[in-house]
């Protein structure tokens, strides 16, 4: 073989072997983006009825979202809500009990899975949902929180998220405060004439 199809072959050799890594690379980088990863985000969305007087009714209306943005399910999905307050906070929404006698079971209902006497916390599951998908979102929705204040008061609600994959729990992006004082009647009175 002569000098110059030594090179040549050298250099078809050459091109095979970077063809063959450029391959593999290339394999490597598809693995990076096929790769099954977890990513949840939870957080509340709420308003407010506030009366800021003695003996009226204020509430909470809110949801906690639990959304999958990642591209690997979230299995056996709960949630926890803790209330901390110096005050009772009255907590309602679309939950059972796990021995609730209700024979019709309410769309888009969870089940409480902790004490009925535990006022300041709230642990629930789906009922009719074991798994957030990839891109899903699953919400608790329209709970309320009620309570007729007779000085200052401060509290504030905490969710948390946990699955079969997220065993230690994840907390939300926000939480709800509840912080106000009541406007006695001689305050409103001032108010007034000062308008």
């Amino acid at each position: 073989m002569s000098d110059q199809q030594e090179l040549q072959q050298k250099l078809i050799d050459w091109q095979e072997e970077q063809a063959s890594y450029l391959d593999q690379i290339k394999g490597l980088i598809q693995d990076l983006g096929v790769t099954e990863h977890l990513k949840i985000i939870c957080y509340f969305t709420f308003s407010f009825q506030l009366f800021h007087r003695e003996e009226r009714e204020n509430y909470c209306i809110g949801s906690f979202h639990i959304q999958n943005v990642g591209n690997k399910p979230l299995t056996n999905p709960h949630i926890g809500l803790k209330i901390t307050s110096n005050i009772d906070f009255q907590f309602s929404g679309k939950y059972l009990y796990h021995n609730s006698k209700q024979s019709q079971r309410l769309s888009d209902a969870w089940e409480r899975i902790n004490e009925p006497s535990d006022k300041k916390e709230f642990w629930l599951r789906p009922i009719q949902k074991q798994t957030i998908e990839a891109g899903e979102t699953l919400t608790f929705s329209n709970f309320q929180v009620k309570w007729i204040p007779t000085s200052k008061y401060s509290g504030t609600i905490q969710g948390f998220t946990y699955g079969n994959e997220l065993p230690d729990g994840m907390n939300a992006l926000n939480q709800i405060i509840l912080n106000g004082s009541v406007a006695d009647r001689q305050q409103e009175g001032d108010l007034n004439e000062k308008k």
